[in-house]
């Protein structure tokens, strides 16, 4: 007892004591944030729902549907999109199968916790497995049908995340276009999501271009830095930033297959701050001019060229480090912050990660190492 009222006294203290100008730097703005779990020695999911309360961020992208962090937000105002993995999609083909998965890891949590979008998959077209691919629309259509069946298709939406490498073209940004290869799988996709009212989601990251091309890339075209852009030669419309400018590749890629009115939004974008040798940019500093200038673009809710009266809508990637990543450095290393909850770097969302709470009956005083599920 005597341990969590010491827990509470110091997050009110922390409440009560933190500056003005720092709630003025967050409150307002509405963007999401990546909770990924691939690591050994994140904090509890209770922990990460009062740091998440205290840097104001109101919606969260999960990539399961774990119970702990649906459980640990319950009757707090953050939205959640959750996921099924690749890993499930051949048992979403079958309907019976699909209401049941909805059953056991929706149903209980809803009364409670805001869960607002289902993300069947995640970069499907990015594998090279043609079952997993072709496993992928009948998937969303039976999860999208089973939400119908349980009447919950109006508080739930259903969708998917691509890789920004399903794209052939991308430049000029009116030029965008789906790779041929993949048209007979993504158009059937956009016609659901029209049908349906879903965004079409994107993973999108200039840090890859970068990287990939630092000599014909400008680096402070990828930070959202004050540079010369680039001027759409088929609109005439003016880019001051690659993120911007792939946004509006989607969206022209979309629209010549024939659809208007499916809205894109960024379901993961980032910057590491940290990476192999090899990985040129992968710096703190750049992370933080990343990060920090697509929040202020978010707080302004700026739209896209393209589409100027729409705000663009963003994920971050990611809330951790995560230490078990598999790949380059770089994978580990988007967090926001460290799994001990200081950040990596200062954007202007300190958040308060409480301390683990050791029970008073302990007599080794053994710390809980804060696993992650």
């Amino acid at each position: 007892m005597t341990s969590c009222f010491s827990f509470f006294t110091s997050l009110l203290f922390f409440l009560l004591t933190i500056s003005d100008s720092l709630f003025m730097q967050i409150n307002g703005l509405s963007f999401g944030i990546n909770y990924g779990q691939v690591g050994n020695n994140l904090p509890s999911p209770s922990r990460v729902a009062v740091l998440i309360r205290s840097m104001n961020v109101t919606r969260i992208k999960l990539y399961d549907a774990d119970p702990n962090v649906l459980h640990a937000f319950s009757q707090s105002n953050v939205e959640f999109v959750i996921g099924i993995g690749n890993e499930h999609l051949q048992n979403m083909t079958n309907l019976s199968k699909a209401q049941i998965w909805i059953q056991h890891h929706v149903l209980p949590y809803l009364s409670q916790t805001k869960i607002i979008s289902i993300n069947v998959g995640n970069e499907v077209f990015n594998s090279n497995d043609t079952q997993l691919i072709l496993n992928l629309f009948p998937s969303m259509q039976n999860v999208h049908n089973a939400l119908v069946n349980l009447g919950l298709d109006k508080l739930i939406s259903v969708t998917t995340a691509h890789s920004f490498n399903i794209l052939e073209n991308s430049y000029p940004p009116s030029y965008g276009s789906f790779k041929q290869d993949l048209m007979q799988y993504i158009q059937p996709i956009v016609e659901f999501l029209d049908e349906i009212n879903s965004p079409f989601l994107i993973n999108a990251y200039p840090f890859f271009a970068y990287k990939d091309n630092p000599n014909e890339v400008s680096l402070n075209y990828a930070l959202f830095q004050p540079n010369q852009g680039l001027v759409d030669p088929n609109t005439n419309l003016h880019y001051d930033n690659m993120l911007y400018a792939q946004i509006d590749a989607v969206y022209a890629a979309i629209n010549a297959i024939g659809y208007t009115n499916v809205e894109v939004k960024v379901s993961e974008t980032g910057w590491p701050s940290n990476g192999d040798s090899d990985e040129i940019g992968a710096t703190p500093q750049n992370a933080k001019l990343y990060n920090g200038n697509l929040l202020r673009r978010i707080e302004e809710k700026q739209g896209t060229p393209a589409k100027p009266l729409v705000p663009i809508d963003v994920y971050v990637f990611a809330l951790f480090n995560e230490d078990l990543k598999p790949g380059p450095a770089s994978e580990r290393n988007y967090g926001l912050y460290y799994p001990n909850g200081s950040p990596v770097y200062n954007i202007g969302l300190q958040g308060y990660l409480p301390q683990m709470v050791v029970p008073s009956k302990s007599k080794d005083h053994n710390q809980n190492k804060g696993g992650f599920k």
